[in-house]
């Protein structure tokens, strides 16, 4: 006799998943399960005989616990049939799950479905959002397989069974699945989840991503049903536009991180004040950082790393909520380069740890507020990861792209009249990308319109010179670090391409290199990418990237990527590595606006005449101003950092628009000598965020377009200028800045000490009822902020 087996605990999963799975065919249940005995039967699980005497004893046990003490004759039979029927029912899931693999089961499910679809009909005999996931691969692929016009009748069924598989798998936000559900096969889809580390979504990131990379190589004929190249050849194919090697850490590991590591008390930290929950940040990352995994999740990841070898990693955040239309979470959670050149144990705790960082700046109080901000703090928000190989090429012990950077196929602002909005722009550097989405310290990206790469928003020799690329970012192979070096100590003449990167230095003139030149000296060199943008097909390509992108996407994207050049001839090729795209925020830049020419001369606060955007921001009560020479004059970076928070305490103490923010330098810089080092969390109830440059020092406002910053200050509809008030004919009314009575220790009483750096000027209290206006005309290039009564 088999001896009956009792509970198992760990079984209850596998048990589970075959009950709810049958439940989901009502009708067809006894049929399956009939079907599931006769296998346990004839494969020798369990007789027969046993397993009917196992149900009656369990349903006798089963009478006792409900109080019957007289079973024979208290319940009826009937009810003892149905009974029995329970218990026959919870065994056979029971034995099935505990002995036969689940792909037998769902073998069955399709043989018994099958026998209800007629030989001349093809419809879904079950619901795509309750059957398993394996059901609707097969069926799908069965789908796609089919010819016409039998492919036509179902068309409408296979588009079903792809939605779910989207929603499921990817992303269930609305926009994307109606674009998705148009370009992704079934096998994409496959490839998608043969990627996938753990359950749940890939996240948006990685959904924008996959979702362009189609797009980008959809075929000529637009009848063809899913025309785009298959998913897994774009990351093993040499072409035009290609994938990194990727995978995907699903959404449901980070539930399970945080179950594992007791962590879900945290959840209610974004319901918490603010400075409340800046004070536990550290500590929230601390509980974070370095928690335990699953097994079967560190598995997962130490093969991908066997895979990887010792190429270069980038951990990436992909929430759910990331790159969707109108919230992009640009900058707000973290992301973290991995040299990956240690040993496999050293490489893998690295990669761990990496992951935990990444989880937890989910809760940092940037990333709370700008939620908050956008309605969302009530969602459930959860991480994914995207794991990347870093794309590049290796020179010496330093591995980095030629080019990367973002492109945005808008122009939110225009430096000529002549640019052309509509063809977009790009911030470009020599190295890996982070130089081209942050504000960092003494360096610039190369600005770039794509309608006239020829024109600079600098003017003259030594603008240009001194907004040039002097620093890249690179992966030291040899120190098993992220660095960054003097752009002197990458690039000489040796260096491949180095004639479409740099132009020669020759005091008053920046020239081409005529010939190869090795005998140059990097100190003479600067990396213009003159002849890349105006010698090459590379601004053509990125221009046709962008407007495909945004076509099918139906609003303006901006695409991370690298690139690196291919020697061909007649002229060089490009192969584009897609990094990111997603939906672009933009500001209303279509509004008509006329500087007015009867402005009194005592009412000219500040004029400006450069990166000038296109709007007009009336009613401004308050102007919060940052001394630049009370600034420059702070001792130490902590005392700098302090004016930071200052600016966010009256952020929050100011009605929402009624107010401008003004200072020193490049605001939000990760340096703080070069401007305020504020976050989304400081300023986005601002209506302005002007940057003041002065000749002296190196703290001239870069223009943050393109940037993660730029990103926020978009999406929270504040206007940034720069203003130059010793340059040129430009006006500025220092006097009106530093003498007007500031009201700050009143809206603020803790920040009573930084009062001669911070000044809060109530505007009609000093003005006389006047209000500051801006108005800001990018077709002339021209600024104008003055005082202006409004009547009531």
């Amino acid at each position: 006799m088999t001896t009956i087996m009792t509970f198992d605990p760990e079984a209850l999963p596998k048990v589970l998943q075959i009950y709810l799975e049958i439940s989901q065919y009502p009708t067809l249940a006894p049929v399956i399960r009939e079907r599931m005995r006769a296998e346990l039967f004839a494969r020798g699980i369990i007789s027969p005989g046993d397993f009917e005497q196992e149900v009656k004893h369990k349903a006798m046990l089963s009478q006792a616990r409900e109080g019957l003490t007289d079973p024979l004759t208290e319940e009826p039979e009937g009810i003892w049939q149905d009974r029995v029927a329970h218990y026959r029912d919870n065994l056979t899931d029971f034995y099935f799950a505990h002995n036969l693999p689940h792909t037998l089961f769902e073998r069955i499910v399709r043989d018994v479905l099958a026998r209800r679809v007629p030989p001349d009909d093809i419809f879904l005999s079950f619901n795509p959002e309750l059957a398993p996931w394996s059901i609707l691969f097969d069926r799908g692929e069965a789908y796609e397989k089919l010819a016409s016009p039998e492919r036509s009748r179902v068309e409408h069924h296979l588009r079903e069974i792809t939605v779910v598989l989207i929603k499921g798998l990817i992303s269930d936000q609305l926009a994307f699945v109606g674009i998705a559900k148009h370009l992704f096969s079934i096998a994409d889809l496959k490839f998608i989840l043969s990627r996938r580390i753990g359950r749940g979504k890939i996240g948006g990131k990685a959904a924008g991503m996959l979702l362009a990379w189609k797009i980008l190589t959809l075929a000529a004929k637009e009848d063809e049903p899913l025309a785009g190249a298959p998913l897994s050849e774009s990351m093993s194919t040499r072409g035009s536009v290609i994938l990194p090697e990727s995978y995907f850490i699903g959404t449901d590991v980070f539930y399970d991180f945080m179950a594992l590591n007791n962590l879900f008390h945290l959840n209610d930290q974004k319901y918490k004040a603010r400075e409340e929950i800046e004070d536990d940040y550290p500590q929230v990352r601390r509980a974070f950082i370095g928690g335990r995994f699953l097994d079967r999740v560190v598995d997962g990841l130490r093969e991908v790393l066997e895979k990887i070898g010792n190429r270069a990693l980038i951990v990436r955040s992909s929430s759910l909520l990331e790159d969707n239309f109108g919230t992009s979470f640009a900058g707000k959670y973290d992301s973290f380069f991995l040299p990956n050149q240690g040993t496999p144990r050293e490489n893998l705790q690295d990669l761990l740890f990496a992951i935990t960082r990444v989880y937890a700046s989910v809760f940092s109080p940037d990333a709370l507020f700008y939620r908050q901000q956008m309605g969302l703090l009530d969602y459930d928000e959860r991480m994914a990861i995207l794991l990347q190989e870093v794309q590049g090429q290796r020179h010496g012990d330093y591995f980095f792209p030629t080019l990367a950077g973002v492109a945005f196929s808008h122009n939110p602002f225009r430096w000529t009249s002549k640019i052309r909005r509509e063809d977009g722009f790009l911030r470009l550097v020599c190295g890996l990308g982070t130089r081209a989405v942050e504000r960092v310290a003494h360096d610039y990206p190369r600005m770039v319109a794509l309608s006239h790469p020829q024109l600079r928003p600098e003017v003259g020799l030594a603008e240009i010179k001194r907004y040039s690329q002097r620093y890249a970012d690179v992966i030291d192979l040899g120190h098993n670090e992220f660095r960054t070096m003097p752009v002197s100590d990458l690039l000489n003449m040796e260096f491949p391409s180095a004639r479409l990167l740099v132009s020669v230095d020759h005091g008053d003139y920046l020239q081409a290199p005529l010939a190869y030149e090795p005998a140059l000296s990097p100190d003479d060199l600067v990396l213009t990418f003159d002849n890349l943008l105006t010698r090459t097909r590379f601004v053509s390509q990125m221009k046709e990237i962008l407007k495909k992108l945004s076509a099918y996407f139906g609003v303006h994207v901006d695409v991370e990527f690298t690139a690196s050049i291919e020697q061909s001839y007649p002229e060089p090729g490009f192969c584009i590595h897609l990094l990111q795209c997603r939906p672009q925020a933009r500001q209303d830049d279509t509004q008509v606006v006329e500087l007015p020419t009867t402005v009194a001369e005592k009412d000219i606060l500040f004029t400006a005449d450069r990166l000038v955007p296109q709007g007009r921001v009336q009613n401004i009560r308050y102007v919060v101003f940052v001394d630049p020479r009370a600034y420059a004059q702070i001792p130490d970076e902590a005392a700098r950092l302090q004016v930071a928070r200052v600016v966010g305490w009256v952020n929050q103490a100011l009605d929402e628009k009624s107010f401008v923010l003004m200072g020193p330098g490049r605001w939000g810089s990760n340096n703080p000598e070069l401007g305020v080092k504020v976050t989304y969390a400081d300023i986005y109830k601002t209506a302005m965020l002007i940057e003041i440059g002065l000749s002296d020092g190196d703290t001239a406002p870069e223009a943050s377009y393109g940037t993660h910053f730029f990103q926020d200050l978009v999406e929270a509809k504040i206007y940034p200028l720069a203003v130059y008030p010793d340059q040129g004919a430009i006006r500025f009314n220092w006097d009106f800045f530093r003498s007007s009575p500031n009201v700050l220790s009143d809206l603020v009483p803790k920040a009573a000490d930084f009062e001669h750096v911070v000044r809060v000027i109530d505007v009609p209290a000093v003005a006389k009822h006047k209000m500051l206006e801006v108005v800001m005309d990018d077709e002339t290039n021209q600024a104008l902020g003055y005082l202006r009564r409004y009547s009531d």
